[in-house]
């Protein structure tokens, strides 16, 4: 019997760490494409944050895929909840969106897990979790994110992508993800110690 196991990921809840998050869709299909999506995503995304108090230091939603930079406000927090809380919401309202409106759709992403059906929006798994230890990583990775799009060739200059952060580091406050960079700072809660 041919099992596929699942990829174990362990989540860092070390108080003050930045976290570099990637969101997958199932098999790399470009189920964030349409607006609406991503208004799921952005909804989702701003609802956790404020439930699991978090700031948002930047993101990108790509069609296949999205990536936030998250700090807690909390010294004792669980990364993995914020994670499903934004996963779940999405997942939910695609497939009642599907259900009404589009069976085929519906039918390519669910699967079958022994004797259930299982929708699937996400990739199997907790998805990607990486805790940022230095300033260096930190814009680094502010860095990716906003390049995303640029390097997909989706849009020529980083500003230019809509569904990014690139905008609000150059002066747009006009986004549809507001950034919480002063919000971390005050509470020093990222993590800049050498490594």
């Amino acid at each position: 019997m041919n099992q596929t196991k699942r990829k174990a990921i362990r989540h860092f809840n070390d108080p003050g760490h930045t976290h570099f998050l990637t969101f997958s869709c199932f098999q790399q299909l470009p189920l964030l494409s349409r607006e609406r999506t991503r208004h799921w995503f952005v909804q989702a995304t701003g609802n956790a944050k404020e439930k699991y108090r978090f700031a948002l230091l930047a993101y990108v939603i790509m069609p296949d895929h999205a990536h936030l930079l998250v700090c807690p406000l909390l010294p004792v927090y669980d990364i993995a909840l914020f994670l499903k809380a934004i996963k779940q919401s999405v997942a939910r309202k695609a497939k009642h969106f599907l259900r009404e409106n589009n069976q085929n759709w519906l039918e390519k992403l669910t699967v079958r897990r022994g004797n259930r059906e299982v929708f699937r929006f996400w990739q199997t798994g907790p998805g990607y979790d990486r805790n940022i230890h230095t300033e260096n990583e930190l814009f680094e990775k502010i860095a990716y994110i906003h390049n995303n799009p640029v390097t997909r060739g989706l849009v020529t200059a980083v500003e230019e992508w809509k569904w990014s952060s690139a905008g609000w580091y150059n002066g747009n406050r006009n986004v549809v993800l507001s950034i919480d960079g002063d919000l971390c700072r005050m509470f020093n809660f990222v993590q800049v110690q050498g490594r």
